[in-house]
């Protein structure tokens, strides 16, 4: 950066936020958007709305746009009043819903902030076609808090925790172990505190062996009779906490590779229920000699499943996945069916409109037509299945419609590490007028620029690049790092409260052990 200000010369006077250059900026991604509000006509779009509070206990609420080429940021509003004010607050959504456009929008968002404002009344009774759906990947992070608060997998983390703080808090120890580790760290920071806890505990135990090294070696003699020191060799030693720190991770994992699914910023809705059942089949295979353990995790996915995840549009997305409707081991379930025809007739309201219906669903589920063509069946698997209804669903034109609109959205808030200061420096009461439409700008062009990065950008969704220095894997912090987004709510994740819209029935009652009958 440095050599090319300095190939600019003597005159060179670097951009500020309040020359043309923000405005520039602003303009190129509003045409970005005007491009991709094209393809809203044939795929929709998702309204994601994430609520949470900055270090002056404001509520806020961030708005965003998905659907299949990119997600864009819409707006950030001061939403502290709204909350105690019904009225506000569904004012607030309507005008979210003018500026997008009603026709355009599938579904709505909203994550567990919202479950006590009535808003999803609001809108369900106001916007015939619009789906409110929950946040897939705060779901996913619930059943992560449960796994964690299982007394003996919070005994194995508080356990890794003893290491882990001695050895990034003792400079020479941390050099000694990055030496022999090429580098590496043995803890990971993820976008909440579970995550992190889980994904700690994997990377704990891939260096295990040079992890037990080190308190062994010759080098580290200096720390040796250190009282942290004892306790961690104590740990690293005992069996028992090795075998912990294993089935921790065997049995989180699977819920992880969901949630790293989910987190993408792509369309995922068509697969959430076959990669929960995977997710509980996994877990139940690494059980199946311990039929008590199995039951006390499977109860937890179960319930957060039933209660908070499910929607009567994932379970139409998986009806119209090819993947899943021709995969011969797959038997749909009755009730899964009956929220398939539920999301029909929310979406062709009038007898006109589902004129024929009833013959081009048996033509696609029968694979007649271009449905059975070589080509289509090939692609089933690999094609997204979006892209594979728009390339081979013509013998079913209004099955073809729908099915594209339901299959191009997300199922989860895109895990976006915030820059918490431009949004607190918005929405800071005493600006005047400029320095807030300025924020407002740079607000606006920071959050898209870093979102279409990192749209492009392979990296693990879940894991944030750097070590949180704050997390209590390093330091015991009284205060929650604002970088643990899903976790800003406090107790209000905790226990059994957690409410989000209840839709209609179950699709799998509590005697169904996975999802497809499999």
């Amino acid at each position: 950066m440095l050599d090319a200000v300095a190939k600019c010369g003597p005159g060179f006077v670097a951009p500020s936020p309040k020359t043309e250059w923000l405005d520039r900026v602003k303009s190129d991604i509003s045409l970005q958007l005007k491009d991709t509000e094209k393809e809203w006509v044939t795929t929709g779009c998702t309204i994601i709305a994430e609520a949470w509070t900055d270090n002056k206990s404001r509520a806020l609420i961030n708005f965003s746009v998905s659907s299949p080429s990119r997600i864009f940021f819409h707006k950030s509003v001061d939403a502290s009043s709204y909350f105690k004010n019904s009225k506000c607050l569904a004012d607030l959504f309507d005008s979210v819903i003018q500026d997008i456009g009603q026709e355009h929008i599938v579904q709505i968002i909203m994550d567990n902030s919202f479950c006590y404002t009535g808003i999803s009344n609001h809108l369900l009774q106001n916007y015939a076609t619009i789906f409110v759906s929950p946040c897939a990947s705060q779901c996913l992070n619930i059943i992560l808090e449960e796994f964690s608060k299982v007394d003996w997998v919070n005994q194995c983390i508080s356990q890794a925790q003893v290491i882990s703080k001695f050895v990034y808090n003792n400079s020479p120890v941390l050099d000694l172990l990055r030496k022999l580790t090429g580098g590496q760290d043995i803890i990971r920071s993820g976008v909440t505190r579970s995550v992190s806890n889980f994904l700690s505990l994997q990377s704990m135990m891939k260096q295990k062996a040079r992890l037990k090294h080190m308190f062994n070696c010759p080098e580290y003699t200096t720390n040796t009779n250190k009282p942290q020191s004892i306790s961690c060799v104590n740990i690293l030693e005992d069996n028992d906490f090795w075998r912990a720190v294993e089935e921790s991770v065997a049995i989180s994992e699977p819920i992880l590779k969901v949630l790293r699914e989910v987190s993408t910023g792509k369309p995922a809705v068509g697969s959430i229920y076959e990669l929960m059942s995977k997710a509980k089949e996994s877990i139940r295979t690494y059980y199946i000699m311990d039929e008590n353990k199995h039951k006390v995790f499977s109860d937890i996915v179960d319930t957060n499943w039933c209660d908070h995840l499910h929607s009567p549009l994932h379970a139409a997305a998986a009806f119209l996945n090819p993947s899943i409707q021709y995969n011969p081991e797959i038997k749909f379930l009755t009730s899964l069916k009956e929220d398939f025809f539920k999301v029909l007739e929310k979406l062709l309201p009038t007898s006109d409109l589902r004129r024929d219906i009833t013959n081009q669903i048996f033509t696609f589920t029968r694979a007649k037509g271009m449905f059975g063509c070589n080509l289509a069946m090939e692609a089933r698997d690999s094609v997204s299945p979006g892209l594979w209804w728009e390339q081979f669903g013509d013998s079913a034109p209004v099955l073809q419609r729908v099915a594209i609109r339901i299959l191009s959205q997300v199922c989860s808030g895109y895990n976006l590490e915030r820059q918490w200061s431009t949004f607190q420096q918005m929405h800071w009461e005493r600006r005047n007028k400029i320095d807030r439409e300025i924020l407002n700008k740079l607000a606006y062009v920071n959050q898209n620029l870093k979102l279409g990065r990192m749209i492009t950008l392979e990296t693990d969704p879940i894991a944030l690049e750097d070590i949180d220095m704050m997390s209590e894997w390093v330091e015991e912090a009284e205060n929650p790092s604002p970088a643990q987004w899903l976790d800003r709510f406090g107790t209000a994740l905790d226990g059994g409260d957690l409410n989000t819209r209840q839709f209609g029935g179950a699709i799998f009652s509590a005697n169904d052990h996975n999802i497809f009958g499999l």
